[in-house]
């Protein structure tokens, strides 16, 4: 692939869903990269993850979904870009900072010193309680008591009094079983606590040993922080104190003081372990605590420039949402008449994102929304603007919502399965708008799919997801004429454009994982043909095939046998090209 710019750039990306009381890992460790004006397709079965993966950088996971783990790094430069005003509010603000800074960076004097310190409270800890790992069984072990409670509950209430007393008596016994298995796991904890910490009081030898530890290694550490700060942590902090005003001058005043408060917190406590601040990525991640790190580049009299570094895994301020959502990420989905207010005329709803993302006046927004209306097909904008969505047929709808999604000109373009409820016939114009448009506005194209045949006609790359991971990357002629993972097979395989005259359609057995459980090995294993025993004990590492195409599984290592592709898939290139017009 030629050499271009990386949009969006996801790591390590975990996403976890709470539901009655139990945890469902929806996304597990994705890393990706999307590049800028590109049209990737990420494809899989329903329940594989897609909607969830782009929902995490459009800002639009339920309320009880959340970011566990991981970053993603959006490339926009023109949204990066940062400059607040130097008054008497940021002097203020600024020269506290540094004056804090400067006190704290005492601490880093003794930073070893304190890590032994709190190893040595840590071990102490743990004999006279649980270790840490102890405490997250039992954690464990009770969250699965109650959640058999929970369901068993739930079914005994749809239970008929008239008719099925028997199962009723019945659950309410076992609910009553799961209250003393409860009871009887704290109780069994406590007392475990309880003789630990008895033990440990009475071991004078350990107890001495650790007071006169304790009192050396304080020792020493309050004699290191009375050290001498070096120019160079002076100058770094000189710095930081003016990145922390560019950090919170977006906000209004009250959170400017609180998040700079909290800020110097953290950094406080960076200091006190020995985090490296003059190392970009662990500043970073001591400021997504509690905000996006703006990195100073320059300065006048008037005012502060940075660069803003945005991790979208990380927002935490709903405003910030608002300049990225619709402006600079935007989306189309499934359903048109979901996306549209039935009340409010298309005009309106398409000038309201104008006025809302542009310094603009309304007759500039309807002339902008019209000329929207024209670029997107929609024939004699000026007489259908006024009317209601239920007036447009469904592939009119559908194409308002692609003019909504693009009145701000967005970076980045997620298409959820928006052909879906179309005919054929429209589905074939809508992709071709999608594309055309791409020329015209230069964003690039995340489609969200389960129809192949979408994938060939319009992606660059292909993502193929499961159970919350990507198991094949490549593009589009890599992963359709040469895939390696069994899964890619498996769905290639189940296209009916490929099935021959008289024989049966190939279906993948089996369902896909349950994602409240902990995968062990390779989630496709259960349903796999080409199930490998190492499948079933140990996740395979991604292999590169490629410079562009990579793939996770234990086939594609040197130790495993060869295996070939199923015979339906074998020599697909003319298949392919007559099925789909590629």
């Amino acid at each position: 692939m030629e050499e271009k710019k990386v949009l969006l750039s996801i790591k390590d990306l975990d996403v976890k869903f709470r539901v009655r009381g139990r945890v469902l890992t929806a996304i597990r460790g994705i890393s990706l990269d999307i590049y800028e004006n590109e049209s990737i397709a990420i494809v899989g079965e329903s329940g594989s993850g897609k909607s969830v993966f782009t929902k995490t950088f459009a800002g639009m996971l339920d309320s009880n979904g959340f970011i566990d783990n991981g970053s993603i790094i959006f490339n926009d430069d023109e949204l990066a870009d940062t400059v607040v005003k130097i008054d008497g509010v940021a002097n203020s603000l600024m020269a506290k900072a540094k004056r804090k800074l400067d006190e704290y960076s005492h601490l880093e004097l003794g930073a070893a010193t304190y890590q032994e310190l709190l190893k040595l409270e840590s071990e102490k800890k743990a004999r006279s309680g649980l270790s840490d790992e102890e405490q997250q069984a039992e954690e464990e072990k009770l969250k699965e008591l109650q959640h058999q409670r929970t369901n068993l509950y739930n079914r005994k209430q749809t239970y008929d009094p008239s008719k099925e007393k028997d199962k009723i008596k019945e659950a309410a016994q076992a609910i009553k079983d799961y209250d003393e298995q409860i009871k009887a796991v704290k109780k069994q904890t406590e007392e475990l606590v309880r003789e630990r910490k008895h033990a440990a009081a009475g071991d004078a030898k350990y107890n001495q040993h650790y007071q006169e530890e304790y009192a050396r290694l304080h020792a020493r550490y309050e004699q290191e922080i009375k050290g001498e700060v070096s120019a160079e942590a002076l100058a770094r902090n000189e710095i930081l104190a003016k990145e922390i005003y560019l950090s919170v001058g977006r906000y209004g005043l009250k959170k400017r003081y609180q998040y700079t408060n909290q800020l110097l917190k953290a950094l406080k406590k960076a200091m006190q372990l020995g985090v490296d601040l003059s190392d970009d990525g662990q500043r970073n991640a001591v400021f997504d605590n509690v905000t996006f790190r703006v990195r100073y580049l320059d300065e006048t009299a008037e005012q502060l420039h940075g660069t803003c570094i945005l991790n979208l895994a990380n927002v935490k301020y709903a405003k910030d949402w608002s300049q990225i959502r619709g402006r600079r990420i935007a989306t189309v989905f499934q359903d048109p008449m979901t996306s549209l207010n039935p009340i409010i005329t298309i005009g309106k709803q398409i000038t309201s994102i104008i006025l809302k993302h542009q310094d603009c006046t309304e007759a500039e927004a309807r002339r902008r929304a019209m000329e929207l209306m024209h670029k997107v097909g929609i024939p004699n904008a000026a007489a259908r603007f006024d009317d209601y969505p239920f007036q447009y047929s469904g592939g009119m709808r559908q194409r308002i919502v692609i003019a909504i999604a693009l009145s701000c000109q967005p970076k980045i373009l997620i298409c959820d399965e928006p052909t879906t409820a179309l005919d054929v016939t429209i589905q074939a114009q809508i992709l071709k708008l999608i594309k055309d448009l791409q020329k015209e506005f230069n964003y690039t194209i995340v489609f969200i799919t389960h129809d192949l045949g979408v994938v060939a006609n319009i992606a660059d790359r292909v993502a193929v997801l499961y159970a919350g991971q990507v198991i094949e990357l490549g593009t589009v002629k890599e992963v359709f004429y040469d895939p390696r993972h069994p899964y890619t097979w498996a769905l290639l395989s189940s296209l009916p454009q490929l099935a021959q005259k008289n024989t049966k359609l190939y279906s993948i057995t089996g369902t896909p994982p349950s994602l409240y459980n902990q995968i062990v090995g390779d989630a496709f294993a259960p349903r796999n043909p080409y199930c490998l025993e190492i499948d079933t004990v140990a996740e395979p590492p991604m292999f590169q095939v490629s410079d562009t195409h990579f793939a996770k599984t234990w086939l594609l290592d040197p130790r495993a046998p060869k295996i070939e592709k199923p015979e339906g898939i074998q020599n697909i290139h003319e298949k392919l090209m007559a099925a789909f017009n590629i």
